[in-house]
């Protein structure tokens, strides 16, 4: 099972696109994989033939572990894991030997397309949203009525989720069937009918009116966790600075619409931002480090992961690989892209990974400042807030005067093992300098 990011250890088995006996060649798709991220393939590196699989569809299996083993002819006379071995196989006497050899990723076209659960109309749906039919107790009769906005007619989370909360309000829910007739609930409901909790998607039910249990769901789960290592592993500090950023703001103003209209899609302040990190970590590369226990390792690449806010509530970090060797329209681009696809629910793991330095915006949400915490095994994050318009001073060669300016505090948290005030603070300084001195005229 390959690796899907830095914070998940393990995938579920959606589907085996081949069985035992058969023949595969190189970099063909082998099974389907999901986890709460992303669903993708993966590949056979070799050409040869299954002899065992060891998982069935359905199993959830923890990254590292033998799923098959492929024979690669009778010249080489091996046996060859389809994923990393971790633990040996018994071998029959007359059974070649095992050696082993990882199986990169490809992603599968979207997240829905890969599910292979299917009624007896041959109708398609994911293990969510058949873990929370199981959970919600949906026959299979009322599954097959729900109406799918998702890709080519498929049922969603959101569908399901709809369909419920009608049944559980007494609304006829929308489908091809009569839904079961909800009866109207007494004053005081019986303890057993007010404790229900929707666990695969974290809907909660009020237990007596004043209060209401939510299960994490499992994205929430695994972000939970790492949050708490963290800090547990990093001790963190916080510099700010306020940068003016008004020569930055008039100027996209300015280009907006014509960049919009010449390229078709929307420029943000996001990109500039990235653009004006990776420029100050090629003066700070201290910044772009990791810890492994008494060593710091240095990062040559500068990799800036952009935390993105998903419909369900959780976040995502795509990267941008390589930012510094990027203009600003090829990073304009690239986050427009990642942004949409992560929405999407379609990044590809390799796309969530790598990360050496991460940017959040809380000014997205009107928050003018933030403690983010550190996305181990990084060492350092930086957030932006709401850009606002505030009375500054302005200094000018004949003297100081007040002026309505667009200011924006920078957050910047780092791990204090290994940064110290004045690199850190000296980092986010150096940031709002490339901000502040945004060039007017430039051109993209």
């Amino acid at each position: 099972m390959p690796k899907m990011g830095e914070s998940v250890a393990e995938a579920t088995i959606i589907k085996w696109l081949k069985k035992e006996g058969d023949k595969v060649e190189a970099d063909e798709s082998v099974l389907e994989i999901a986890t709460d991220k992303v669903d993708s393939e993966v590949p056979s590196s070799v050409a040869g033939t299954i002899t065992k699989i060891l998982f069935k569809e359905g199993d959830v299996v923890q990254v590292g572990s033998v799923i098959a083993t492929i024979e690669t002819g009778a010249a080489s006379q091996v046996s060859t894991p389809a994923i990393n071995d971790t633990k040996p196989q018994p071998a029959e006497a007359s059974a070649p030997a095992l050696a082993s050899t990882p199986v990169p990723f490809v992603h599968a076209s979207d997240s829905i397309s890969s599910s292979t659960i299917s009624n007896s109309e041959n109708r398609f749906y994911s293990p969510l949203v058949r873990t929370i039919a199981k959970e919600e107790k949906i026959s299979q009769t009322e599954l097959d009525s729900i109406t799918g906005t998702g890709a080519e007619g498929r049922v969603t989370k959101k569908d399901v989720m709809i369909f419920l909360e009608r049944r559980k309000t007494g609304i006829q829910p929308i489908a091809s069937v009569p839904a079961p007739v909800v009866a109207q609930a007494p004053s005081v409901a019986p303890a057993a009918a007010t404790t229900a909790t929707n666990t695969a998607t974290g809907i909660g039910v009020s237990l007596n009116g004043d209060v209401e249990i939510i299960e994490m769901d499992r994205m929430r789960k695994i972000i939970a966790e790492h949050m708490v290592m963290s800090k547990r592993t990093s001790p963190h500090v916080t510099s700010y600075v306020e940068a003016d950023v008004t020569n930055l703001v008039m100027w996209r103003n300015k280009i907006k619409n014509s960049f919009e209209k010449r390229e078709n899609e929307k420029i943000t302040f996001t990109p500039i931002f990235i653009e004006a990190i990776a420029r100050a970590i090629r003066d700070f590369p201290m910044i772009n480090v990791s810890v492994d226990g008494t060593n710091i390792i240095v990062k040559k690449n500068i990799n800036i992961g952009m935390a993105a806010a998903l419909p369900s509530g959780n976040l995502i970090v795509p990267v941008i690989k390589n930012a510094d060797r990027m203009n600003l329209l090829g990073l304009t681009k690239s986050v427009n892209d990642l942004a949409n696809r992560a929405r999407a629910g379609k990044l590809a793991p390799e796309e969530i990974q790598g990360g050496t330095y991460t940017l959040t915006n809380v000014g997205s949400f009107g928050n003018v400042m933030g403690t983010p915490i550190i996305p181990q095994p990084q060492v350092a994050i930086m957030a932006v807030g709401a850009i606002r318009k505030k009375p500054a001073v302005i200094e000018t060669p004949y003297g100081d005067t007040i002026g309505i300016r667009h200011m924006m505090f920078l957050s910047h948290s780092y791990d204090h093992r290994v940064i110290d005030g004045a690199l850190g603070g000296s980092f986010v300084r150096r940031v709002a300098d490339y901000l502040e001195q945004f060039d007017i005229n430039r051109e993209i």
